[in-house]
């Protein structure tokens, strides 16, 4: 519960739950809110998966150049980046500031200067990192860290799958209603 708290409390609209929150238990609701606000859906073609992991979790190629530099920022310093640091790279990105070289074979070789919104780069880069667990936040010393939660995750979602592939078909209960209706629309 301490947890929800305290990514409440970032939120300027909740100070009066937190306060709530202090003399009761909180309602059920409260829960599925917070928890639809870190969804992360990744959808890919397994027959034309690209070989670069940034590809699949990011939509565009400006997108995917941006999260591989914060990737080689934070590798950069031992894989962990404090949040004012962050900020900074942030700054930095949305102020037209940083100079990179990009993999992309029509910028090879080149130093290509790059600008990113600062606010997109949080809600589009960094948001959706943490929430599929490749950036871990640790709300007490204030720093960012590369994790590996995404790949247990990965692997939880492949042992989910095979247990439903092995559950045996169940029966949907049909009204007799719904029965005819599917044999009147057919015919």
């Amino acid at each position: 519960m301490k947890l929800f708290i305290k990514i409440l409390h970032e939120r300027s609209e909740c100070k009066n739950f937190i306060q709530y929150t202090k003399n009761h238990t909180p309602p059920k609701y409260l829960y599925t809110d917070i928890a639809l606000f870190v969804n992360m859906v990744l959808l890919f073609d397994q027959f034309n998966m690209p070989e670069d992991i940034y590809e699949i979790m990011f939509a565009t190629k400006q997108q995917v150049i941006v999260a591989k530099l914060l990737i080689q920022n934070m590798k950069e310093h031992d894989g962990i980046l404090t949040k004012t640091a962050m900020s900074m790279f942030a700054t930095h990105l949305h102020d037209g500031e940083v100079i990179a070289e990009i993999d992309d074979p029509v910028f090879k070789g080149k130093q290509i200067k790059l600008s990113y919104n600062k606010r997109q780069f949080y809600d589009r880069i960094l948001t959706p990192m943490k929430s599929m667990g490749l950036i871990d936040y640790d709300l007490y010393k204030k720093h960012y860290k590369l994790s590996d939660k995404f790949n247990k995750a990965m692997i939880k979602v492949g042992i989910l799958w095979m247990q439903e592939l092995r559950r045996p078909p169940q029966q949907f209960a049909l009204k007799k209603e719904d029965i005819m209706n599917l044999k009147e629309g057919s015919e």
